[in-house]
């Protein structure tokens, strides 16, 4: 077999080599990999080829990206080592003449040259000892060196005064209920303690116990005051509640001179997060600050079935999920049960769905039944619920079923042949979803090429209308080219976008061009890169390559940061838009240099009146924005402070008081908002201005804000809103207005007396429409603007009681701004890092530039009133961090929630607010707007750097549990743009310009992958325009995406000497070729996978490295965007990969990779020859072994 193998590499290696002009040094150790990007039929393949260097002892010296710089330079990085061995500075790679693939020298003092600072790396401090506790992380540059990153390791002292808590748990009907109990404190040297002290010298400190659970997350405010997060287990060593800083405030401002005393119910419910088990460790009844309990019914799978919160409970209503045998969810819908709300409920149910051994829905070629309209092939009563449910959506695997209403695709979707009939086993075909306000449903059918990849949609919307989708991939699965066709209603005239995108040699985006329907194609962005691929200029706009309406030029500091677009100070060659960023180097004297991230200052200009502008920024110990100072430095008439904005807070980041001015009539800053807050718990109660201007928030304060049992907000009377009604996803679906409560400053330009607006939500949370009633002055007679929003097309209706005008289609966004039907103009906008859009621009029609509007904002999302506002487009009110804004309400909505930017809050409780637990759920972006958005309303996440890679933490700030668990030295906020990225920690490394995108989704150009971006920086570091591909960095830094590893075509491990190799034989042309192999019990022929589960195939020192901690329970989460997973062993083709082979005990099984990406699961690969089959997301442990189990038909024996 070896000699086979051996004699396969040569035949391969002959027909490779034969056009190859790396030749890495052939006296060195080195692997040499090479990845096809493009395979054309004529013409030489697009390639990105990397050599790593191993010194004698065969670790990493050198890593060269070759010839991947835009101007063919080959990338190094250096990998040096102290006289301990230990690699200590972690080089930033720099762009050298290219040796075709030679090993370089003078690296360090290029990188030194080329940043223009002598310390382009960063450099770690290890303790003396054997365990190499790192002591300090020192960023790169000469700024940063004196504002290290410290650690500390210690254990608890008498003055720490950490509080001990304990529960009294009792089990009735299998679920534990407990009281927790103050007992006194920990007695010294009885807990681990670390402190963390970031750039700043801000400290967070963690205690933890013996088990390794963590008992305190404390962080220290300016005022010494400690913001501690308690987190309180039960007897079965189940987290039982968590109790937040402003609960443990309460508490023992109440009760602090006792000790054994309970806590009282009132803080538990208002506060607190408390939880409830089952008998096999199941989370079977929760409680979230200011929500009703929450309950959580099972199958016997170990799969969620039922699930109530309060305001279902109240109707005796429970979302019900139903699974096919592999565990996919075939439908969903609201179950109407006999049973009260209550735990007594939830254990009937939890009974009843227990008689149901195989609780598994099956397909069927016959229509099983008919529900809200919809005929269904799957049945009704062979799993539990069988009765009394409405559906709410259908999918569908496999094969498409019969329906009458499928399209009749046409011959070819752009170059694939759809009759061809690839296989689709294992993939999703179609899905059905329901409005949640009426029983129309909206069908979604996907199509694939040969290799299983996504060419094609088409989707009916709940009008009849359609939009179809159609994608050309290159080899590597970069999208060349869309088409996209629409129609509102079946017998509307079809609309045609038509979308072009080229690539250089290592698929960075270089032209993206704009087609609508036979109009003249729209050169959106052309991109050019500096060196090491950050994206250093941007051309906007035109019909030509030549004449752009738009160069947009982008700057950025050693560390990565983003610090310019275009330069406010020297707005030339038409420049409409400055915008400066500045970290620890503000302008004015009076703002203090930040080390941290957060951003101290920012400066913009426009050419509407050439006044520079600038906000100073100042923050408290927890990262939370206390004040914006704006100033106009320079200006010949000084407007210093006038749209200042201030904030205070309590320990839970609940606001306690905001103020702000506004340029007044007679040229001052005038004082707008005066505003202090009331609460119960985290719940508003009442805002009071005392300022008496009616600007900022409504004068006509202090009214009382009402809550339904889930914490929705049900009023704001204080801005004339009477109701706010909520469907069953806590969307709001209806505002109804006092019409005695008059809204001044609407575009209208007249009185508007709101009277009601409805929505319209699918069943997955996409909204569909909007009506908004409303009549003008004395007028009586009512009129309505209807929006519809169908896949980025939308619609008005203007209508009254007497007349409904035909629809009308206004726009339809674009990578860059938008396409406005009404003139057949591209709008494009300008937009800072946060994605705040900042000013709008079209072409005047002579070549020229017209600006529409420009939007400026106060740090919390007001908008600035006083100068250069322009006219704007009343249909197109994306603005604060391009979310639309609501005028009736004052509302930005963000998909997931509706913020108010007046008072800096939402009227919702965060649906992940599990995720932060040590904030309320109701704050916006951590207190922090200037450096986090929040992306759809549901958290503010971040990401995390560690041991030379980036980490995604959904819902992490800086010096939080996970940053410091674990020993992150870096923080960035989602949608920012690092350079200079590690994507692995093993000998295969990747460096690249990376888009840290949102929910852990990393696009990157890395310098010797495949995967390419679009990064439309009109929004600083906005969401890609062009998903080109599918990679995500490994969220313990430690993985290369799945494709980057294994889609070399030429992988050569290569040892100087006479060391044994082993070569792939197969070209691998795509994940068909991929299997994953691992040695498990033979059990009739399938893998025993339930019994070699119990870590999951990771040893426990294995996962005791992982930020999230060791696995112990079944209610402990796994994290797919960690890498946690069953370990495999990649291998392509018929070529068995290195593995211990199978022991008289065990059979060596394999998988198809993508039988696994079609049973919903993930993989995460962190070398060559290991590789994890992991979630999609956060999942319990018991709930991912059941998505294993569900696998064992698809793995075949090999040996």
């Amino acid at each position: 077999m070896k000699k086979t193998l051996i004699l396969l590499c040569m035949l391969f290696l002959a027909g490779t080599l034969y056009a190859q002009t790396t030749v890495p040094s052939s006296n060195e150790n080195y692997i040499y990999t090479k990845n096809y990007l493009d395979y054309p039929a004529s013409g030489d393949p697009k390639v990105s080829e990397t050599v790593q260097y191993f010194d004698k002892l065969g670790r990493p010296k050198q890593l060269i990206n070759v010839k991947a710089t835009p101007q063919g330079k080959d990338l190094v990085t250096p990998i040096d080592y102290d006289e301990l061995g230990r690699q200590v500075d972690s080089w930033l790679p720099s762009p050298m003449n290219t040796l075709n693939g030679a090993i370089q020298s003078g690296v360090n003092s290029n990188a030194t040259n080329y940043y223009g600072d002598n310390f382009p790396f960063t450099h770690k401090n290890i303790e003396a000892s054997p365990i190499e506790r790192t002591l300090s992380n020192v960023q790169p540059g000469q700024a940063w060196q004196n504002h290290p990153v410290s650690f500390k390791y210690q254990a608890n002292i008498l003055d720490d005064h950490v509080a001990r808590f304990v529960t009294i748990t009792t089990v009735t009907d299998n679920t534990t209920y407990s009281k927790v109990v103050w007992e006194n404190e920990y007695a010294v040297n009885q807990l681990y303690k670390s402190v963390v002290t970031d750039e700043d010298g801000n400290k967070v400190v963690q205690f933890t116990n013996g088990s390794g659970n963590i008992i305190l997350l404390r962080k220290i405010s300016q005022d010494d005051e400690n913001a501690d997060t308690y987190y309180v287990y039960n007897e079965f060593n189940q987290l039982a509640y968590i109790i937040p800083p402003k609960a443990i405030m309460d508490f023992f401002n109440a009760y602090g001179t006792g000790s054994n005393v309970e806590v009282p119910e009132f803080i538990l419910n208002d506060l607190c997060y408390q939880y409830h088990y089952d008998g096999v460790n199941r989370l079977v009844e929760k409680k979230l600050p200011g929500k009703g309990w929450q309950y959580m019914v099972y199958d016997k799978q170990n799969r969620l079935v039922l699930a109530q919160d309060a305001n279902l409970g109240a109707a005796k209503q429970w979302m019900f999920t139903k699974y096919d045998q592999f565990s996919r969810i075939v439908y969903k819908g609201i179950y109407t049960s006999a049973q009260a709300y209550g735990s007594q409920g939830r254990v009937f149910e939890q009974n009843a769905t227990n008689t149901f051994t195989n609780n598994n829905t099956l397909r069927q070629a016959f229509i099983g039944f008919n529900n809200a309209g919809m005929e269904v092939y799957y049945p009704a009563n062979t799993t539990y619920p069988t009765v009394n449910f409405k559906l709410l959506s259908v999918n569908y695997y496999d094969t498409y079923p019969p329906y009458s209403f499928n399209p009749a695709p046409s011959a070819n979707a752009v170059t694939d042949n759809i009759a061809d009939a690839n296989n689709t086993k294992g993939l999703g075909l179609l899905t059905l979803i329901k409005n949640i306000e009426n029983d129309n449903w909206t069908k979604s059918y996907s199509y694939y090429d040969m290799k299983g990849r996504e060419i094609g949609t088409f989707s009916i919307n709940h009008l009849g209308g359609y939009t179809s989708t159609e994608s050309v991939l290159d080899f590597s699965g970069a999208v060349k080219q869309t088409i996209v066709k629409h129609k509102r209603l079946n017998s509307d005239t079809e609309r045609i976008i038509k979308e072009t995108f080229e690539y250089d040699s290592q698929n960075r985006l270089l032209v993206h061009k704009h087609k609508v329907d036979n109009n003249t194609e729209e050169v959106l962005t052309q991109n050019t890169y500096n060196e090491i691929s950050q994206l250093s200029s941007k051309k906007v706009g035109g019909a030509g390559i030549s004449n752009p309406l738009q160069t947009i030029d982008y700057q950025y500091n050693i560390r990565g940061w983003m610090t310019k677009i275009n330069d406010p100070d020297n707005l030339v060659n038409g420049k409409l838009f400055g915008y400066s960023i500045k970290y620890q180097n503000p302008a004015n004297t009076e703002t203090y240099a930040i080390f941290n991230g957060n951003i101290s200052e920012i400066d913009w200009k426009t050419q509407s009146d050439n006044i520079l502008r600038r906000y100073g920024f100042s923050y408290d110990t927890l990262n939370r924005l206390a004040f914006g100072r704006f100033t106009t430095p320079g200006a010949t008439v000084i407007e210093n402070n006038f749209y200042n904005e201030w904030v205070n807070y309590d320990i839970g980041g609940n606001i306690r008081s905001l103020g702000r001015y506004q340029k007044s009539y007679n040229n001052q800053p005038l004082l707008i908002d005066n505003l202090t807050y009331t609460y119960t718990g985290n719940r508003l109660i009442s805002v009071k201005d005392n300022s008496g201007n009616y600007s900022g928030y409504p004068d006509s304060s202090g009214n009382t804000i009402g809550y339904d049992l889930n914490g929705n907000m049900t009023d704001q009377k204080d801005r004339g809103i009477l109701d706010i009604d909520y469907n069953h996803l806590d969307l709001a679906d209806k505002f109804t207005f006092d019409q005695t409560y008059v809204v001044k400053d609407l575009f209208l330009g007249d009185l508007i007396k709101n009277v009601t607006t409805q929505y319209l939500y699918r069943s997955d949370g996409v909204k569909l429409n909007k009506k908004y009633t409303y009549g003008v002055g004395k007028n009586t007679t009512e009129s309505s603007t209807v929006t519809d929003y169908l896949d980025g097309f939308q619609y008005e209706v203007q209508g009254n009681t007497t007349q409904i005008f035909p629809p009308v289609l206004k726009f339809i966004p674009t990578a860059e701004g938008y396409y406005n039907f009404e003139n057949n103009k591209y709008v494009y906008n300008y937009s800072d890092h946060l994605g705040n859009v900042r000013l709008s621009y079209t072409n005047n029609g002579t070549g020229g530039v017209q600006v529409i509007e420009e939007n400026n904002y106060y740090p919390f999302g007001l908008k600035h009133r006083g100068y250069n506002d322009g006219v704007g487009n009343p249909s197109y009110q994306y603005k604060y961090n391009g979310k639309e804004l609501q005028e009736e309400s004052g509302m930005y909505d963000y998909g997931a929630r509706m913020y108010m930017p007046e008072i800096g809050r939402w009227g919702v409780l965060d649906p992940l607010a599990e995720k932060m637990t040590r904030l309320n759920p109701y704050n916006y972006a951590f207190d922090n707007p200037v450096n986090f958005i929040d992306p759809d309303g549901r958290e503010g996440a971040g990401w995390g750097y560690r041991n030379g890679a980036w980490v995604f933490l959904p819902g992490m700030q800086q010096g939080d549990e996970e940053y410091t668990k674990r020993g992150f030295t870096d923080f960035r906020p989602d949608g920012s743009v690092v350079d200079n990225v590690v994507i692995t920690n093993s000998s295969e490394q990747n460096t690249g310009h990376t888009y840290l995108g949102f929910n852990g989704e990393a696009k990157y150009v890395t310098h010797g992958s495949f995967l390419g971006i679009a990064i439309p920086l009109t929004g600083g570091w906005g969401n890609p325009g062009v998903g080109t591909g599918t990679g995500t960095i490994a969220g313990t830094g430690a993985g290369l995406s799945l494709l980057t590893i294994l889609a070399s075509a030429v992988a050569i491990w290569t040892l100087h000497g006479d060391a044994a190799v082993d070569t792939p034989a197969d070209e691998p042309e795509d994940l068909n070729n991929l299997y994953l192999y691992r040695n498990m019990r033979s059990v009739g022929g399938l893998p025993e996978l339930g019994n070699s589960l119990n870590t999951l195939g990771i040893r426990n020192k294995d996962m005791s490295n992982n930020i999230f901690g060791e696995i112990k329970a079944d209610t402990d989460y796994v994290y797919g965007s960690s890498g946690m997973g069953m370990s495999v062993t990649p291998g392509y083709g018929n070529v068995v990969p290195v593995v211990e082979f199978a022991t008289p005990k065990t059979t060596l099984f394999r998988i198809k990779a993508t039988d696994v990406y079609r049973s919903g699961l993930g993989i995460n690969v962190d070398k060559i020859n290991h590789a994890n089959i992991t979630p999609v997301g956060r999942i319990m442990l018991q709930q991912f072994r059941t998505q294993i189990q569900a696998t064992a038909p698809l793995w075949k024996p090999v040996r």
